[in-house]
């Protein structure tokens, strides 16, 4: 298959919405400093719109250390801790000074893309919830800035598979009020590693 090429930065400087849409189906590699990696194939992404969004961790112009990398140019990796047990992977969208994100929600290995027939296939869900996702791929807040162009995290073009998109409310955001109904979670259609596919519709 050859070394994967990065997305362009023009990808990750577009409305977040849009990116977060268009990330399905993309690649998302590790690489480990043993020279291994592993990869999947996007399958279920959550944008956030920064201040004026109640469920993103900038709302309100909100400025930590955690969630400098928002801040920053998109690209780049976002990672956060959360429950005191999990990681959750975040890619940085539009340009600096605009702190918007997309959540990585699930992913599949590429033989298993875009959707498989049955739960049963070992390793399907795997990468299925953000957590998981992060577990799989070892990703943890150490990873929080780094450029998605590699060498440790990498986003390159996926499979080219066909597949229809569901839109729905995004996951775990009741206490934003109005926001929390906003359709901005993404899905590849017919996958089962999509959590909570219920709420989610053919756009």
């Amino acid at each position: 298959m050859g070394e994967p090429k990065s997305l362009p930065e023009s990808f990750y400087l577009r409305r977040t919405a849009e990116v977060a849409r268009a990330l399905l189906g993309c690649r998302l590699t590790r690489r480990f400093p043993d020279g291994t990696s592993r990869c999947v194939v996007l399958v279920e992404t959550e944008a956030y719109l920064g201040v004026e969004d109640r469920a993103a961790h900038t709302w309100n112009g909100r400025r930590t250390p955690r969630v400098a990398p928002m801040w920053g140019p998109g690209g780049h990796a976002y990672v956060y801790f959360v429950y005191g047990m999990h990681h959750c992977l975040n890619v940085v969208t539009r340009r600096e000074g605009v702190p918007e994100a997309v959540l990585l929600r699930a992913g599949v290995s590429e033989e298993l893309f875009p959707h498989s027939p049955s739960k049963k296939i070992p390793g399907l869900l795997l990468a299925s919830g953000p957590a998981k996702l992060c577990a799989y791929l070892q990703v943890t807040a150490a990873l929080s800035g780094v450029s998605l162009s590699g060498p440790e995290l990498l986003i390159s073009r996926g499979p080219r598979a066909r597949f229809d998109v569901l839109v729905g409310p995004r996951v775990g955001v009741e206490y934003a009020g109005e926001a929390a109904a906003w359709p901005l979670r993404f899905a590849v259609a017919g996958c089962p590693a999509v959590t909570r596919r219920g709420l989610l519709i053919r756009s």
